[in-house]
């Protein structure tokens, strides 16, 4: 038996009452139950909420000093226990441990030496025109992560929230809560006022809902899918809250004519394949010239077969399981249906894996042939799936990548920098990466259209927890404050 996690609100981890509701944990590996945590209600949120509205005066209120302070010894406290975190994370949702270290727990840590490093550079008191213009906490926030990165996102949103000022519920994903839990503890441990950080586990219906729609609950932030994205918004509507949304994306890599074929066809692969393929800005459409097609599958499928799935444990596992059943089969039915609607299998496909049959494996998949009335190239998978399709020229190219309801990342591959530069200027993304640079913590991330709204990371990141204040006639009083 595994220890029950709890929920906590008010400093203190609640005690569960004499029959509580579960929802266990499964290591998607080997599909046993490694943990549990209690299913939290809509009177566990008010609670967490309501303790959140009464710490928020005396958290907003201290100065900025003391919270970067706070948030500092968090991050320390990360370093301090990676292997717990990662061991925790790969179990979880069956990132191999490397990467779990590295990209999991030590992206977070990035995360937050970055927002620390913003919230030391925010511009005080400011005068314009007649006034003075300000920037104060937004309020209580309710943070609600998803499983893929998990600890990632939860220090994005939790940590710039509390260097801003404002105070937090958090409801972790219920697919893999237990690295909220050894978070939770850590920041239990910095000694913050009572009420100042809650956690409320659960799933979406029961903890989710009852926070978006919240009357206390001044901003809710979310990373997601764009379906559970768009009931965020109507939900957090009903009482006109701020809501910062980061969605899917079905993100294009173009390679220009004159790209080197092999090193290309590596970075795309590991953009696509890193973390078994579930992450929202993976390049997950390759764009290459019509003519030389056959060269690119050749080298695509080369490349594929270094990303053969294994027990994530095991040093030199680069691929391991997806992160669970449910998202195993969502990832079959794409395959099969673009196999359906034409397009060509080059390598990988739906087949139960013999020797990872335990788990919820699937072997990195390469998809030729693929025309833009498919919905392989429309809709994200979520998975290890790449879509190759051919262009005609650099305008064509160009027209491919933009024709998408996503908007989230892309990137572009040239031997001339500057001529990549031009075609990143050109998409319709929040972020591109040039010749496979990656993600920049310190620089702003979040997409165009149905991607979502609003930015994390850095001096932008912070931002979004701010609400910006005119005080009329007061200009020349700043030197005072």
């Amino acid at each position: 038996m595994h220890d029950l996690v709890r929920h906590y609100i008010d400093g203190v981890w609640d005690e569960p009452g004499a029959d509580p509701g579960v929802i266990d944990v499964v290591d998607p590996a080997t599909l046993k139950p490694i943990g549990a945590t209690v299913a939290g209600t809509s009177t566990d949120v008010d609670r967490a909420v309501r303790a959140a509205r009464r710490a928020f005066p005396g958290w907003s209120a201290l100065p900025a000093t003391r919270r970067i302070e706070a948030v500092r010894r968090l991050a320390e406290a990360l370093d301090a226990h990676r292997d717990r975190l990662a061991v925790t994370l790969t179990s979880e949702m069956g990132s191999p441990l490397a990467f779990s270290r590295q990209a999991q727990v030590g992206v977070a840590i990035a995360d937050l030496e970055a927002l620390i490093e913003a919230a030391e550079n925010l511009a005080g008191p400011t005068p314009v025109s007649d006034s003075l213009v300000v920037t104060e906490p937004v309020g209580v926030v309710a943070a609600i992560t998803p499983w893929n990165f998990p600890l990632h996102q939860i220090v994005l949103k939790a940590g710039a929230a509390l260097l801003a000022g404002c105070t937090v519920v958090l409801k972790p994903s219920e697919v893999a809560p237990l690295n909220a839990a050894v978070l939770t503890e850590l920041i239990h441990g910095l000694g913050l006022p009572d009420g100042t950080f809650n956690v409320v586990f659960g799933d979406g219906s029961a903890v989710g809902e009852p926070l978006c729609a919240h009357p206390d609950v001044d901003m809710v932030t979310f990373t997601g899918s764009r379906a559970v994205g768009e009931r965020v918004a109507r939900t957090a509507a009903s009482t006109i809250k701020k809501v910062a949304l980061e969605l899917g994306g079905k993100s294009a890599a173009i390679a220009l004519d004159d790209a080197d074929t092999a090193s290309t066809a590596a970075q795309v692969v590991r953009s696509c394949f890193a973390n078994t393929g579930q992450t929202c800005a993976a390049l997950t459409r390759l764009l290459v010239p019509r003519e030389s097609l056959d060269d690119w599958y050749e080298a695509v499928v080369t490349e594929a077969a270094d990303w053969w799935p294994g027990d994530p444990f095991l040093a030199g596992t680069v691929m391991g399981p997806l992160a669970s059943l449910v998202q195993l089969e969502r990832v079959r039915r794409h395959i099969d249906q673009a196999v359906r609607e034409g397009a060509r299998l080059l390598t990988g496909g739906t087949d139960i894996l013999p020797s990872l049959a335990a788990g919820a494996y699937i072997a990195p998949t390469v998809l030729g042939a693929v025309t833009p009335d498919m919905k392989i190239f429309r809709e994200e998978v979520f998975g290890p799936v790449l879509a190759i399709t051919g262009y005609d020229d650099e305008d064509h190219a160009v027209e491919l990548a933009n024709d998408s309801d996503y908007g989230l990342s892309g990137g572009v591959w040239s031997a001339d920098p500057l001529r990549a530069l031009e075609v990143a200027r050109r998409l319709r993304t929040g972020t591109v990466g040039i010749n496979g640079a990656g993600l920049d913590v310190g620089a702003p991330f979040g997409g165009y259209k149905q991607s979502g709204i609003g930015r994390e990371c850095g001096a932008q990141g912070l931002a979004e927890f701010l609400e910006t204040k005119t005080v009329m006639g007061a200009r020349d009083l700043h030197t005072s404050l």
